[in-house]
């Protein structure tokens, strides 16, 4: 972009300076004082270069000519499209993002999903490769890369974020154009992912735990640990769900979890079990003191006083001393249970804390009530019935938790 410094005018600027120049007669622009090229719009001088880089005044006239209109509107305007870099375009993302972490529109975990997809991007095509200079070709490439790291609903997942930045680019009118991501560059349909499973699930079999593999677990795990295997094969919470559990959400002398889901935020309630009830309330007595108040009402805290999984932001200074922001992320229960499955010699793919979200599921089921597992699972609801619906009676859960628990104990 030009230096659109606007100042006052204070000198009437020449008229027969184009004639001298060999320059048109309507020549849009005049020499200021300074020595670079400039135009008065509304009463403010406006500067598009200096003459002696650009002594015929070619590229201040072209660079006059795309932003005359914001200027005679009285816009600030914008770099074109043609000179915008890729880090500075993934700059800008995150940026905006990092506002939404502020305003709570964007939870920290898919900060931290968006920085790395950035960072994906600057190592495949360079940081200062224009972005439209980026084609079809270059997002096979990325394609591939991505493919042969990430599994297929990763893969999607991925796609998805690569792509979301240059759509804000789009809409925020850094470019003037969409980019061309051709035909291969785009998530999964169905389809594929129906067949990837079932080849995954042929070759390395189901991507859960069994009751026997659970018990065995629960033997072993520290206390915490423990409390929460409870909760992943009890009411199928996840890694950052255990992790985000506040005191408030259980009711222990009821035995009941009220608790949204931290990836979405639907509402999901739960029956605990007697054995789920003691292992919390062992937590709870022995909590740490946490090192941010703002933790003080988490059931599990590491011994330093930090949450079991954090996902946070990073703020480091670029060549120019402007503040980048990175997102960083920490899931102490993924390391916990990669330990204790490798003491248990348990080392098959996708088997790790969440596959107990995956047995509880697959058992639950088996009661014949999916509205039911699907409100304790905290599973989004799309259909006609679900706006009509108000509850789902405490019974109904009850009568999922009771044939998980039977199950896990060998009765069932």
């Amino acid at each position: 972009m030009a230096h659109s410094n606007s100042v006052r005018a204070t000198r009437k600027p020449r008229s027969d300076f184009r004639k001298g120049m060999g320059l048109h007669p309507d020549f849009p622009l005049f020499i200021h004082q300074n020595g670079s090229w400039c135009k008065k719009v509304k009463g403010k001088l406006h500067f598009f270069g200096g003459l002696k880089s650009d002594p015929k005044g070619e590229a201040a006239a072209k660079l006059w000519a795309e932003q005359k209109d914001a200027l005679i509107a009285g816009l600030k305007p914008r770099s074109k499209a043609s000179g915008l870099e890729l880090g500075d375009l993934c700059n800008k993302f995150l940026s905006g993002k990092r506002t939404d972490v502020a305003t709570g529109k964007l939870s920290p975990r898919t900060f931290v999903e968006y920085s790395r997809s950035a960072v994906v991007l600057v190592e495949t095509f360079g940081r200062n490769r224009l972005v439209l200079d980026i084609r079809p070709d270059d997002f096979e490439k990325l394609y591939d890369r991505l493919a042969k790291k990430h599994g297929i609903t990763t893969l999607g997942r991925e796609v998805t974020m690569c792509r979301s930045v240059f759509k804000y680019a789009v809409e925020s009118d850094l470019i003037d154009r969409a980019v061309k991501f051709g035909p291969r560059f785009k998530s999964p349909s169905k389809s594929d992912k129906r067949k990837q499973r079932a080849k995954r699930k042929h070759a390395e079999g189901d991507r859960m735990l069994e009751a026997t593999e659970i018990r065995r677990m629960l033997e072993l795990a520290s206390p915490q640990l423990r409390a929460m295997v409870y909760l992943g094969i009890n009411a199928g919470l996840g890694n950052s769900d255990c992790a985000t559990l506040p005191v408030s959400a259980l009711d222990l002398d009821g035995r009941w979890l009220d608790f949204p889901r931290v990836k979405t935020g639907i509402e999901r309630r739960a029956k605990l079990w007697p054995e789920t009830v003691a292992a919390l309330q062992a937590v709870i007595a022995a909590r740490r003191t946490p090192r941010d108040p703002e933790h003080a009402g988490l059931v599990f805290l590491t011994r330093l006083g930090q949450p079991w999984v954090r996902y946070g932001l990073v703020e480091t200074p670029d060549e120019n001393g402007k503040m980048k922001a990175k997102g960083a992320a920490d899931d102490a229960i993924s390391k916990e249970t990669a330990k204790l499955l490798k003491v248990m010699g348990i080392s098959r793919r996708g088997v790790n804390f969440y596959a107990l979200r995956h047995s509880f599921e697959t058992i639950a089921g088996g009661c014949r009530d999916q509205l039911a597992v699907d409100f304790a699972m905290g599973h989004a609801d799309s259909s006609m019935a679900a706006e009509y619906r108000e509850r789902i009676e405490d019974s109904r859960l009850q009568a999922v938790a009771d044939h998980v628990r039977a199950w896990l104990k060998g009765a069932a």
